[in-house]
């Protein structure tokens, strides 16, 4: 059993407010990228994450760490005992280096502005008004991974990883990172990825909604979304009833529960390809 979603929020990047569509009712915190600090950039630490020349923040929320929201690019060890590190994770980090590095950028929020490493979540602009999360999916270094507390900008993040990636951009180029089929997950376990496959049912259980991908849901792939998911889902007008038959690109981590799962919280992690 699984379920799947769509492309929602349509945003302006450069002035920092979403604008939403008549089918997406949401909250003025889900749909605005609020403005935040001026700061610098004095070291890259990974692809998707930058120290500052000093802290900045409030109150709880002071860090020297930026983690680009939204984004995941490919990971490097930074320590990790047995990490392997992905392919492309030293250019990812070079092509931030390179945008980016002892320059000032403007922070701006569209959700949760800490996560549990104490590092800030924001997006970040070059003064010139570059957006460094669009230009890395733009040039293939890096992938749509957004939060059910942090959604700000997603649809135009989908927007520009899908051209990278029909351009072969990037990690697009490299099979670690293509789509996934929904025969092959099981070999995938506790990893991010993105699969494409045709629904063939959706079944609610209590308070939970199932996306079935195969005729057996004790084996095949399913896509589940949880009360607070279902709720969300709700709130964004989206009916998953509509969704049997219809093929998708689901995005999420692979876990294992009567086959191979992925828990979606929040509508942007599935986008409908049949229209």
């Amino acid at each position: 059993m699984r379920i799947f979603c769509q492309n929602f929020v349509l945003v302006s990047a450069l002035t920092f407010l979403l604008a939403p569509t008549s089918a997406l009712p949401a909250s003025a915190e889900e749909l605005r990228l609020v403005k935040g600090e001026i700061a610098e950039i004095a070291m890259i630490v990974d692809g998707d994450t930058v120290k500052l020349t000093r802290p900045i923040g409030k109150g709880n929320m002071i860090s020297d760490q930026i983690r680009l929201v939204g984004i995941q690019a490919p990971k490097l060890p930074l320590g990790r005992k047995n990490f392997k590190i992905w392919p492309l994770a030293k250019e990812a980090k070079a092509a931030l280096r390179k945008l980016s590095l002892d320059k000032k950028v403007q922070l701006s929020y569209g959700g949760r502005r800490m996560d549990r490493h104490g590092r800030l979540l924001a997006h970040l602009h070059l003064l010139d008004g570059t957006w460094l999360q669009g230009r890395l999916l733009a040039d293939g270094m890096a992938r749509v991974y957004s939060f059910p507390d942090n959604r700000a900008v997603v649809t135009e993040m989908l927007a520009k990883e899908k051209i990278a990636r029909a351009r072969k951009k990037g990690i697009w180029q490299n099979p670690f990172y293509r789509i996934r089929r929904q025969d092959e997950l099981a070999q995938f376990k506790n990893s991010f990825q993105l699969v494409e496959a045709k629904i063939l049912d959706v079944a609610k259980v209590r308070k939970r909604i199932f996306i079935n991908f195969g005729p057996n849901w004790r084996t095949d792939f399913t896509v589940s979304l949880n009360a607070r998911a279902v709720r969300l889902f709700k709130k964004a007008a989206f009916d998953v009833s509509r969704l049997k038959g219809k093929r998708v690109r689901v995005r999420g981590w692979i876990k294992s529960f009567n086959g191979p799962m992925i828990n979606a919280t929040h509508p942007e992690q599935i986008e409908v390809l049949d229209k």
